[in-house]
């Protein structure tokens, strides 16, 4: 067990963090992959995988991946939303860890969505 002197330091490093992320949070892009069964029996944690992967191989500080439960269209799965500063919503749709990379290169890190990926082209 940590002494508590250490755990002290832990908890005011991770309380930096967090209130450099509060100051922050205009420029951060989240990422919000949906977790539910029915996106986990889909393939959502690979993608999940994939996408800290990319993020943290590229450095990208100010994007953050999280979860999230039931997104409501199972038949969609594995389902992420992209929360880019001042953008709408971008709702990805049958995601796969190979379409990943794209999504970062082309989304994330040059603001432009890849539509045929989107929820939008999966209703036509």
């Amino acid at each position: 067990m940590k002494s508590m002197a250490e755990l002290e330091a832990i908890r005011k490093k991770t309380l930096e963090r967090i209130n450099l992320r509060r100051e922050d949070e205009s420029d951060n892009v989240r990422v919000v992959v949906g977790m539910a069964t029915c996106g986990i029996a889909a393939g959502a944690r690979p993608v999940m995988l994939k996408f800290m992967e990319e993020i943290n191989k590229r450095e990208m500080s100010n994007v953050t991946v999280s979860q999230t439960g039931c997104i409501g269209m199972c038949r969609l799965e594995p389902m992420v939303d992209v929360y880019m500063p001042g953008k709408e919503k971008v709702t990805y749709v049958h995601m796969t860890p190979e379409k990943v990379g794209r999504v970062v290169a082309e989304h994330i890190v040059n603001g432009r969505p890849v539509t045929e990926f989107t929820i939008g082209a999966a209703e036509e």
